[in-house]
């Protein structure tokens, strides 16, 4: 980082004006927008560039330039975020409103496929220096390279945020060392519901369905409500296609993989379209894997299998645009049987050899409605979803030691959700914002034999305003949120509960400030409170988790949770320099956190849901920078000091400091190759010595990972080959945000090889 710092500061006197991609503010232009939006995508020398990719963020629109670079879209009056993007060049953003010419676009040339720096997790497209939030962003470049099941290790890659894994296909996201409910995952604004308490139960998005994934890192009650306490990520689909102004079509892309370690192979398959104003996509992702490999010996029974998709349809319109999708998450997760040493017992251990073991079955199914309409001045947007999700555990039983072995249902739960927004957009180039409504009812279906927790309904409703005004060098923001809830669990003789009900009535706000010094940096801070409602698991849940080797019991006496947060950063962006640095303190009143005991039930460590009040101090900082149009340079580094402050211990999963040193080399037009890249990336991270209680500390090590690529013409087709070489030194070592860290290394040396094609 510190190699990298000074790169940075050599390179400052000759910064070149921002591009608009890199630039503080929004500019605006005029054009004609009755039911069509017309315009054209040019190179430096004003020539079209074909194919170039044009985005309307607030409708998800997106078509196609054509040989000439001239683009139509279907759209009604207003004003919108553009987001223009071509193979070869930096992505440019900019905001149209009605008026009377054409939209004329160029673009800057660049090696490296940049990511857009436009967020819409704060309700509103907002160009990411502007933000007083700290939104960070994976774009659809590097989302395309992670290509994993996990969104939890995809968003890794963006600081501030790591992963608690089981194996390598179960991830929860940690964001500022916050974890499970306290983290609200969506897709495309939709919340997605799901057993978050539980290790083995991960975000339900298939990463590869996404065009790129935008995380709030802090609080965002104000926008989101309860279990936003902790950050927002948001997975965002691609736009679907227009074929306004020219005939119907149709694209397909094929990929193939395969990873090494755990004999990992699957394939993706799209085809999309358009005829007229009507766009389409249907996206399919098979996974199959076997047994995860360590420089120790294999893993038993931690393969997977996974199956997911969507169907899209969309209509876009002079009055709005409109699409419905359906999208599937599924499959079998085997779980490495938690049979190691007890913890506290010696860490070093060899692996677990007991053949079989748990194994997680789950599936999500949700139907997703769209809609964006402009009315006068303003634009209104609405949401719907219903949702099902699955999940049970199964684990050995052996009978009769001469019979084969069989598997018993330990637990069996469906969540059905039903949620809706509507979401007013409004204001000028100066004063703009959202005033919104939001609902969701959860129904908790408890099956099977055992029953962790009651049935159970929640229900919320919630009405908040956020607004932005900009003046001059100065964007201000304020925002305010008011929530009741309500939860109504049944009595259930089997875990000793009568009917019981709580109602939580909240309001929360936020503040902040984004202030531009000069073209290149800009200062940002904010203030938020945020709340989190204990879920129904922390409060009832009283039964085994035969995959985390515990049996867990909950307290209805607890409270929701309330937290006050500070944040503030300074931020550089240009066309070859881009960064930030943050840092924050986060206080939480009665965090809600589980603990071992003393206590064991069937052989199983008892463990208990309690409160204290915590603090949570970190900063976190990532720089990049472009020296020469065949180099970029990439660092990024994080930490945060998490206390319980009744007991001054450390409160649990809290990740270690942790830090990445990257270069990648970038050319197009190589003669062999359109385009090619190498690159080699140091991942070090220190040893996590500060730990609570019955927590195994873990070492400092040092990761080499190694990639490369290669973009290929074939029969006028694109080929495109990716490598990535992840521990390449096959280093043995534990993460400390493993489950598996008290019995099992890491996996070792893997290599992933893609192809893709399109027709």
């Amino acid at each position: 980082m510190t190699a990298l710092v000074l790169a940075t500061l050599a390179l400052l006197p000759r910064v070149a004006t921002p591009h608009e991609t890199r630039a503080p503010f929004r500019p605006v232009a005029t054009v004609a927008m009755a039911d069509t939006l017309r315009g054209r995508v040019t190179d430096a020398r004003g020539e079209g560039i074909p194919g170039a990719r044009v985005t309307i963020t607030e409708l998800s629109a997106v078509v196609q330039a054509d040989e000439g670079g001239a683009f139509a879209v279907s759209v009604p009056r207003g004003r919108y975020t553009i987001l223009v993007e071509a193979l070869g060049y930096a992505s440019l953003t900019t905001s149209v409103g009605p008026g009377a010419d054409r939209l004329e676009l160029s673009l800057e040339p660049s090696p490296l496929a940049v990511d857009p720096l436009t967020v819409t997790a704060t309700r509103q497209p907002t160009v990411l220096a502007s933000s007083p939030l700290p939104v960070s962003i994976l774009g659809e470049e590097s989302l395309r390279r992670e290509h994993g099941v996990s969104l939890a290790r995809a968003v890794s890659k963006l600081a501030g945020v790591h992963a608690l894994t089981t194996g390598g296909q179960i991830g929860k996201p940690v964001v500022r060392g916050l974890t499970g409910p306290r983290v609200l995952v969506l897709e495309n604004g939709h919340r997605l519901e799901d057993y978050s308490w539980s290790d083995e139960d991960g975000p339900s998005i298939e990463s590869r369905l996404e065009q790129r994934i935008e995380v709030i890192r802090g609080p965002a009650s104000v926008l989101y409500g309860s279990d936003a306490i902790g950050g927002v990520i948001n997975a965002i689909p691609a736009p679907l296609p227009d074929a306004t102004g020219r005939s119907g079509f149709g694209r397909a892309e094929v990929e193939l993989y395969g990873a090494s370690n755990n004999r990992e192979f699957g394939t993706a398959l799209r085809y999309e379209g358009a005829s007229g104003r009507v766009g389409w996509r249907g996206f399919v992702v098979g996974r199959k894997a076997e047994d995860l490999h360590t420089p120790n010996g294999e893993l038993d029974n931690t393969g997977f299998g996974a199956v997911n998709g969507e169907v899209a349809l969309g209509f876009h319109s002079g009055a709005g645009t409109s699409m419905l999708r359906y999208a599937r998450y599924g499959g079998e997760f085997k779980l490495l049987e938690a049979s190691g040493p007890v913890p506290g017992t010696d860490p070093g251990a060899e692996e677990p050899g007991a053949e079989g073991g748990p194994e997680r079955k789950l599936s999500d199914d949700r139907i997703q409605y769209d809609g964006n309409y402009v009315l006068g001045g303003a634009r209104l947007e609405t949401k719907a979803q219903w949702q099902r999700h699955f999940i049970s555990e199964l684990s050995d039983e052996l009978g009769d030691p001469d019979a084969p072995m069989t598997e018993e249902e330990v637990f069996n739960l469906v969540l059905s959700t039903w949620s809706g927004d509507a979401l007013l957009y409004h204001g000028n180039d100066r004063l703009h914002g959202t005033v919104g409504l939001s609902g969701t009812h959860r129904n908790n279906d408890t099956r099977g034999e055992v029953p962790l927790v009651p049935d159970a309904r929640t229900n919320t409703l919630a009405g908040f305003a956020f607004e932005q005004l900009d003046i001059g060098q100065v964007s201000l923001l304020g925002g305010a949120r008011y929530e009741h809830r309500s939860l109504d669990a049944d009595a259930n003789p089997e875990l000793g509960l009568a009917d019981e009900s709580r109602d939580y009535d909240v309001a929360v706000g936020d503040i902040g400030a984004v202030f531009h010094a000069t073209d290149l940096v800009s200062f940002a801070g904010n203030v938020g409170r945020a709340w989190r409602a204990p879920s129904l698991f922390e409060l009832f849940t009283d039964g085994p988790r035969l995959g985390e080797a515990r049996f867990e019991i909950g307290d209805p006496d607890l409270t929701a949770e309330t937290s006050l947060n500070l944040d503030a950063s300074v931020r550089l962006a240009s066309s070859m320099v881009h960064g930030e640095l943050s840092a924050y303190r986060n206080r939480i009143n009665d965090f809600i956190f589980v603990t071992p005991t003393t206590e064991f039930m069937d052989e199983l460590r008892v463990f208990r849901y309690e409160q204290a009040d915590a603090t949570l101090l970190g900063a976190e900082a990532s720089l990049e920078v472009v020296p020469t149009d065949a180099l970029t340079l990439r660092g990024r580094y994080d930490f945060v000091r998490a206390t319980n402050d009744e007991t001054d211990e450390p409160i649990p999963n809290i990740p270690p400091r942790y830090g990445t040193l990257e270069a990648e080399l970038h050319r197009a037009d190589l003669g062999w190759a359109q385009r090619a890249r190498l690159g080699v990336e140091a991942e070090i991270v220190a040893a996590k010595t500060r730990l609570a209680p019955d927590e195994e500390e873990t070492g400092g090590y040092a990761l080499l990972n190694l990639e490369a690529g290669a973009t290929f013409g074939l029969f006028s087709r694109r080929l495109r080959v990716d490598m990535r070489l992840r521990n390449a030194l096959d280093k043995d070592y534990r993460r400390f945000l493993s489950r598996y860290k008290e019995f099992a290394s890491e996996p070792g040396r893997n290599l992933v090889i893609r192809l893709s094609t399109g027709f």
